[in-house]
């Protein structure tokens, strides 16, 4: 990368969000991680040092303490203390999300003391043990406003010399010196494999996204990466079919995983196998494989299950991508098993999430989970106690035990293995439509070197 003459990046949104939202958006993560630290950092289910260098639980997993890097400080000079870092994260237990929708962040801290005894120490009091802090803390970058008032100044290892919110952003090294790397906005994957081809840019990204998948790019290195991400349709636990446990194993028996990637995907995915990636805690633990297809078994539960078969399924235009493929596919697979579907396509993409928040919903409705965290997937989305604004009304009180055991031990690799077997139950007795693990794609031209995507499609220089 130092040795290129210039380099420029084409992805779909150059900007940089005010302190307060927090986003699963890969372009905005890719500036985030270049520009502003993580407070740890997230690699395949791991929590690695950022921002935070060290860390501890106390044993009775009430009291955090967590220690910055030395000589920390903002790119205009400013020392990064534990008092900036108590008030961004104030600041984000009041956020809400890219469609409006407020985040979850003040449930898990609810009633914790967040202090800054020392500049270098942040304190972490909760009322009840909350080992799985470390990944939560990992979605946080801090920030704070250049003299313009936008949020621009981190303490990466790169910087930013010039911004144009929605257009362009440059960036240099923040330490010594080096090349500057453009980051150029285009909406559509097609103009920025465009712009690749024509040499306007050196790296194209976020090109899962080609309305025609494509698995190479000739001339060019191509490079993917599975996502954390899982594509899934929510079922409809408070009433109609999938409020029967037998119709939820039915529906999931009609699904070929391995054609719905083929045919509709271009074979960019994996089968989903529960409610969370390869790359989460307590995936490998859990030990849980596709759901086989099986239309005759599906049609054998679903008629002697006696659950009514008129299925409202309800799609977004994109996000996730090829969504109304995706829909046509399901609709035409439990047709076949006996269900008469009636699929409703809504062009409105934050009002779509707005609508599942407020369980209007249909009876299934295609979506995608993209927490990197366990905790946060089971909290959110299967615990019933905690009746989240994503969870859609199926009750499982096993699950309820076996997530709240896990949520409460501290040994890490004892709670893997306890989030591994809530996975396993939920594998077996499944809420949604599990559908496929996405991969995000990219490709650079070939002079280019140690570029890479982690597994949420942000890329990486090493």
């Amino acid at each position: 990368m130092a040795h290129s003459v210039s380099t420029a990046i084409a992805m779909e949104r150059v900007e940089f969000l005010f302190q307060d939202r927090v986003t699963d958006d890969s372009s905005i993560l890719t500036l985030r991680n270049w520009v502003c630290e993580p407070l740890l950092r997230w690699q395949a289910g791991r929590v690695l040092p950022g921002l935070f260098e060290k860390w501890r639980l106390s044993t009775d997993g009430l009291r955090w303490q967590f220690q910055i890097r030395p000589d920390a400080a903002f790119h205009d000079g400013t020392p990064c203390t534990s008092a900036c870092i108590a008030d961004f994260i104030g600041n984000i237990l009041n956020s809400v999300d890219m469609f409006g929708m407020k985040w979850p962040y003040a449930r898990y801290l609810d009633g914790a003391a967040i202090e800054a005894p020392a500049d270098e120490i942040l304190l972490v009091r909760t009322a009840s043990p909350f080992p799985d802090l470390v990944e939560v803390f990992a979605e946080f970058h801090i920030s704070k406003l250049d003299k313009s008032g936008l949020p621009t100044l981190g303490t990466g290892a790169w910087k930013v010399v010039e911004y144009e919110p929605r257009v362009r952003a440059r960036l240099a090294p923040a330490f010594g010196t080096g090349k500057r790397v453009d980051f150029l906005s285009m909406r559509h994957a097609e103009d920025r494999l465009a712009s690749l081809r024509d040499g306007i840019v050196n790296c194209a990204m976020q090109l899962e996204k080609l309305a025609v998948p494509r698995r190479r790019l000739e001339g060019f290195n191509w490079v993917e990466s599975n996502a954390s991400l899982s594509v899934i349709a929510f079922m409809n636990g408070r009433s109609g079919p999938f409020s029967w446990p037998e119709a939820r194993l039915a529906a999931n028996l009609a699904i070929n995983r391995n054609a719905l990637i083929s045919e509709v995907m271009g074979g960019l995915a994996s089968p989903a196998t529960t409610v969370v990636s390869p790359f989460h805690v307590g995936y490998g633990e859990a030990g849980t494989e596709s759901i086989a297809h099986d239309p005759t078994r599906a049609r054998s539960i679903l008629l002697e299950s006696g659950a009514p078969t008129e299925v409202v399924l309800r799609s977004p235009e994109y996000m996730p991508e090829r969504a109304p493929e995706v829909a046509k596919f399901i609709a035409e697979a439990l047709a076949e098993i006996g269900f008469d579907v009636d699929v409703q396509i809504e062009p409105d993409r934050p009002e779509y999430a707005r609508q599942l928040g407020r369980k209007d919903m249909g009876d299934l409705a295609i979506f995608d989970s993209s927490p990197r965290s366990t905790f946060r997937v089971l909290d959110d989305k299967i615990s019933s106690e905690t009746a989240s604004v994503w969870w859609q009304g199926v009750h499982d009180p096993r699950a309820n035990d076996l997530f709240n055991s896990a949520r409460r031990t501290l040994d890490p690799g004892k709670r893997a293995q306890a989030y591994g077997k809530c996975l396993a139950h939920l594998s077996r007795h499944p809420h949604w439509l599990y559908l496929y693990y996405p991969k995000v794609c990219m490709a650079h031209a070939t002079e280019l070197k140690r570029l890479s995507l982690d597994h949420s499609g942000t890329l990486h220089v090493s």
